[in-house]
């Protein structure tokens, strides 16, 4: 198309020129455009290769393309209802919005959802509601080998890197996290200045790539590790072993968007193409995970360290608290990535089809942390699909002790849910590296969002746990959540998943869980 616009500019130029030598009005050439374009479109679709159906269907073949490019938007705003909307519905986009803007988020005449649906989830109320605490409670976050213990919200801002995000969007989060005492994770492409400059605390994650704090060869380091890790802003280190929408392969970042300050902010060659591995080179084996974990608590200083996953194989993750309990270390935290959680590019079969959900990946740390006796001492988060105080008190029910968010997060800077983030044309500024289209992003106004939509978030959390005659996250249990498992009947969580006692995989493993205890090796990672 590029080529025949080309022609037909310089054909109508010449025409014009033609004309105005003869002293004839250009006006009757300048009608005769539209036939000349049609004809020429026709022409050049006949002879093109690329396309059949402009072959077979030249110049109204046209349509389809323009229809199929506006398909997303036609199907978002006109055809869409309001509750059935991927990744997140229009409801909770308009929550997370509302709750941003600081204006209500409440709704006229009832729910619109079927709530006898197969599959359909409800919190239990109680007969007595409790009042709401005035102060949001906070998990301390550090086990015995921790020195300098973290007390987190209960919602932070989840794994977002600079390169992923502009820079704009990370100072918004980081500012809106500075202003609500809450944490920003900084997902694995480093630890830039936009991270640091605002003053929130931070979660600084290490993937396989050691991006921040790396060698030459790729390796980590640990001077420059040790280094940054120290900085005050610093407050927790993780360690990522896979993300939910695209767990056992790495990522790419094209080397025409590895400019000078990406390029030091993550330690790479300016302008080269950058490639996560898809494993990690400082462990090989579940027993030298745990100790590299030590030593990352270690080196920083003793700040909580924990590690991040896609849950996938129980008997790996057995072999992992086997190795804990050998070692006589663990971890601080755990952070549980579903399948549903969000990223800015993966293959659609990893994002469809690999990884367990979030709801079944608690449950398996939950357990296999009770289980072995560790999880008084090991703090776990779920991250996957959270934007609402719903999702946040129902994954504190399943076992985790506070959640992260990130699509949310992005919600509350303007993200739109174009689904455009691979693409470096984001349109409201949050998923690109164009600075023409950084720049509409108000990083002033966006902070005070963040910061409104986690403050009502967590409020809306905790009127529902009163609601439930809950005053405090751990006090939810697994009966508290019910889900319809047909028309006519519906079960509670402690019903539907089988709950483990404390040391029970140390005494007695049940039979559901015996074959898995039994093969999980410390020394090797027994798919």
């Amino acid at each position: 198309m590029t080529r025949v616009g080309i022609v037909l500019l310089t054909l109508v130029a010449a025409l014009g020129a033609l004309a105005a030598a003869l002293g004839i009005s250009p006006y009757w050439w300048f009608a005769a455009v539209p036939l000349m374009f049609t004809g020429v479109l026709g022409a050049w679709d006949l002879v093109q290769r690329r396309h059949s159906v402009l072959r077979n269907y030249p110049v109204l073949g046209h349509a389809r393309y323009l229809l199929e490019r506006v398909r997303p938007e036609l199907q978002q705003y006109f055809i869409e209802r309001n509750y059935d909307g991927r990744p997140f519905d229009r409801d909770v986009r308009n929550i997370v919005y509302e709750r941003a803007k600081g204006t209500d988020a409440e709704e006229p005449y009832g729910t619109e959802r079927d709530v006898y649906q197969p599959g359909y989830e409800f919190l239990v109320s109680s007969m007595a509601p409790c009042p709401v605490p005035k102060d949001p409670p906070r998990v301390r976050i550090g086990g015995p080998d921790c020195s300098r213990p973290y007390d987190m919200a209960l919602l932070n801002v989840s794994a977002m890197s600079f390169g992923s995000l502009s820079a704009n969007a990370v100072l918004a989060l980081n500012g809106g996290a500075a202003a609500g005492g809450f944490a920003q994770d900084t997902g694995e492409g480093g630890l830039s200045e936009y991270h640091l400059r605002p003053g929130g605390d931070l979660v600084w994650e290490v993937g396989t790539g050691y991006f921040g704090c790396r060698t030459e060869e790729g390796d980590f380091d640990a001077a420059e590790f040790a280094d940054k890790a120290a900085h005050d802003h610093v407050r927790c280190v993780s360690l990522k072993l896979s993300q939910g929408a695209k767990p056992g392969i790495g990522g790419v970042l094209p080397g025409a968007k590895v400019n000078a300050e990406i390029a030091r902010v993550r330690d790479v060659p300016e302008g080269r193409t950058v490639v996560s591995p898809p494993y990690h080179r400082v462990f090989s084996t579940p027993r030298e995970l745990v100790r590299f974990i030590a030593r990352m608590r270690e080196l920083s200083g003793g700040k909580p360290a924990g590690f991040k996953l896609c849950v996938g194989s129980r008997r790996q993750f057995l072999a992992v608290c086997k190795a804990m309990l050998e070692e006589g270390t663990a971890p601080d935290f755990i952070v549980v990535d579903g399948a549903e959680g969000g990223t800015g590019a993966a293959p659609l079969e990893f994002a469809d089809h690999v990884g367990t959900p979030l709801t079944e990946g608690l449950h398996t740390v939950h357990n296999a942390l009770v289980g072995v006796g560790l999880r008084d001492r090991i703090k776990i988060e779920a991250s996957g699909k959270i934007a609402t105080g719903t999702d946040l008190v129902k994954r504190m029910v399943q076992g985790a002790d506070y959640g992260n968010a990130a699509r949310a997060m992005m919600f509350a800077v303007g993200c739109i849910q174009a689904q455009r983030c691979h693409t470096n044309t984001c349109p409201t500024g949050v998923t690109t590296q164009d600075p023409r289209r950084a720049r509409a992003l108000d990083v002033g106004d966006k902070t005070a969002r963040v910061q409104r939509f986690q403050e009502a978030t967590v409020a809306s959390a905790l009127q529902i746990m009163a609601s439930m005659g809950v005053t405090d996250p751990a006090q939810l249990r697994p009966h508290m959540l019910r889900r319809r498992v047909d028309p006519f009947t519906e079960r509670s969580f402690e019903e539907l998943y089988e709950w483990l006692a404390p040391g029970q995989l140390l005494a007695e493993p049940p039979a559901s869980w015996a074959a898995d205890w039994q093969a999980a090796d410390p020394d090797r990672f027994t798919v």
